[in-house]
């Protein structure tokens, strides 16, 4: 990066005393107040030159383990037909998508991510089996229209995206590339100073496929709830984590009783009325989901039961049902199918109106107490098989603090996370969709074999600005910081030694910021330590006079005169 250093005036953009209103967090408030990005609307952010430093390191640390994993890169266009969306199924599903015309009144899309045109040009390029495998990646922007951007660049609508593509004839090629993949992030995130990052089994989403995994930095600020064992380990997002769930034993089916239950419209007060644990019970939870039917989705009831001590799981109810999206039902969409909220039950409901998703403990269980879709009124000794019957019956119970872990029946811990990179197998969904096959060695044809691997540069950012700081500002690793080293200069006529010394470290490699400002001594030391770089050198009478300039750490507390050279200075760091 020659010609790099920066002096501290002539940049673009300025340091902020105080914390924006607009942070949400303090490493969102100190990525403002250091002037590496500002805001220009809700979840949409430019990046100044000190955080476009920060952005290049990272990514050239992307681009080096991707290319070491044999990734190969591209650029891909940001605006992409929407046939090509409508043929993989995806047009309708994506609720973040944003759609519009062109001059020609043909419709297109700002692209989320690009499976389905990587698939596209596979089709054209990959002819045979001796082209396999591929990987290839792009850092490129992207454009997801989220209800809820929050927390500075943790969640955004606009974001740069690594985005790479495994291409192989089978699925243990797959499995190499998805290896290949969870090792190369690891070292990403190691590299790049967020090495407490855990990768866990996760819902693969509008992506599709079998098998997922997130990339999770643990922090308050995540939206995602992780589930954890406290003994051997075992992760997930608890979207999709199970649990191992103990049946009590109730007895043989009994015959069902009618009970009066005024005023008892929750799981904790029925039971404390009927002298009953909440294990006893089953309750009804309601959503409408959205279901595609062409290009456009229509919405229909649906009711899922769990025990009553046991929380429903969204993710895993939209799973089961084949629903794109779930929202609450309303009290008058309940009713229409024939329930009643806060007394239901399967029992005796319109069918036709809703679909009932059971969790499969519930279905193993006999004599439960649930609704009689009747105000006021439940139903004692309730059996699934008997009583009614389910549309899908699947575990969709939602994994809570002290649950047992499956695999070795310790309890469980939830935590908070930010997803900072996913990977997915994807398999031949998009290849079969979008004609991307090749021929084997006898001639016949095959789809593609296909994973999907993202890594957020804004959000990894924002993550290490939350971990990397102290009050008096941001403190990055060396290998992701704007800057090398900044210059406080102090003293006057010392304009050459200045120059010598910044022009030395450059050709070292060294980024540099050089404070040659005509405000005070404080003033500098605090936009220093606010913007981070690694080492301060500071230029003043009092070390000119002693052989030099003062070198000291960002995060050391101790200062050493070393003389005014650039191997001098980075022997410190």
């Amino acid at each position: 990066m020659s010609g790099w250093t920066r002096h501290l005036g002539q940049v673009f953009g300025r340091t902020l005393r105080e914390s924006p209103v607009e942070a949400e967090s303090e490493g969102h408030s100190l990525l403002l107040r250091a002037g590496l990005v500002r805001q220009l609307s809700a979840g949409i952010f430019s990046a100044l030159p000190l955080g476009w430093s920060s952005m290049q390191r990272i990514m050239a640390i992307i681009r080096e383990e991707m290319n070491a994993i044999g990734g190969q890169e591209i650029s891909m266009p940001v605006v992409q037909p929407a046939d090509l969306w409508h043929r993989s199924g995806r047009l309708s599903t994506v609720d973040v998508i944003v759609r519009f015309l062109d001059r020609a009144g043909r419709e297109m899309v700002l692209g989320p991510t690009h499976e389905e045109v990587v698939a596209t040009l596979a089709s054209g390029e990959i002819m045979s089996w001796r082209q396999l495998p591929q990987i290839v990646y792009q850092i490129q922007t992207k454009y997801r229209d989220e209800p809820r951007p929050r927390a500075g660049l943790i969640r955004v609508r606009e974001f740069l995206m690594k985005d790479a593509y495994s291409l192989d004839r089978d699925e243990e090629g797959l499995r190499r590339a998805y290896d290949a993949h969870h090792g190369a992030y690891l070292r990403i995130y190691e590299r790049c100073g967020l090495g407490d990052v855990i990768a866990v089994r996760s819902d693969s989403g509008m992506m599709g496929g079998r098998t997922a995994h997130e990339f999770i930095y643990p922090s308050p600020l995540g939206e995602d709830t992780l589930v954890r064992c406290r003994s051997c380990g075992r992760a997930a997002n608890r979207q999709v984590a199970s649990f191992r769930k103990r049946r009590l034993d109730n007895g043989d089916p009994a015959p069902l009783e009618r009970v009066a239950t005024p005023g008892m419209a929750t799981i904790e007060a029925l039971a404390a009325f009927l002298g009953v644990s909440a294990e006893q019970t089953a309750k009804a939870v309601f959503f409408m989901g959205g279901f595609p039917s062409g290009d456009a989705v229509s919405e229909k009831l649906v009711m899922a039961m769990v025990r009553g001590d046991h929380e429903a799981n969204e993710t895993k109810i939209a799973n089961a049902a084949g629903a794109v999206s779930l929202r609450p039902a309303t009290a008058d969409e309940i009713r229409s199918a024939g329930a009643e909220p806060g007394y239901a039950s399967p029992i005796g409901i319109d069918r036709s109106r809703a679909v009932v998703v059971v969790d499969d403990l519930v279905a193993a269980s006999t004599n439960l107490v649930s609704g009689a879709n009747r105000p006021d009124v439940h139903l004692r000794n309730v059996n699934a098989g008997r009583d009614f019957t389910a549309d899908i019956t699947t575990d969709i119970a939602a994994a809570q603090e002290g649950a047992e872990c499956l695999e070795c029946g310790s309890s469980l811990e939830l935590f908070r996370g930010i997803e900072v990179g996913n990977i997915f197998q994807l398999g031949t969904r998009y290849s079969e969709a979008l004609g991307a096959l090749y021929a084997d060695e006898q001639g016949a044809r095959h789809p593609i074999v296909m994973g999907s691997y993202g890594i957020g540069v804004g959000r990894l950012l924002a993550c290490l600005a939350e971990k990397h700081h102290d009050p008096r500002g941001l403190a990055l690793p060396a290998a992701v910081a704007p800057a090398d080293v900044h210059i406080v200069v102090l003293a006057t006529q010392a304009e050459a030694t200045v120059d010598a010394l910044a022009a030395g470290l450059e050709a070292h490699g060294a980024l540099v910021i050089v404070d040659d400002r005509e405000v005070s001594a404080g003033v500098k030391f605090a936009d220093c330590d606010l913007i981070g770089a690694p080492l301060r050198v500071t230029v003043s009478s009092r070390s000119l006079a002693a052989g030099g300039v003062e070198v000291r750490r960002r995060l050391g507390v101790e200062a050493a005169v070393v003389a005014a050279e650039a191997e001098a200075v980075l022997g410190l760091a």
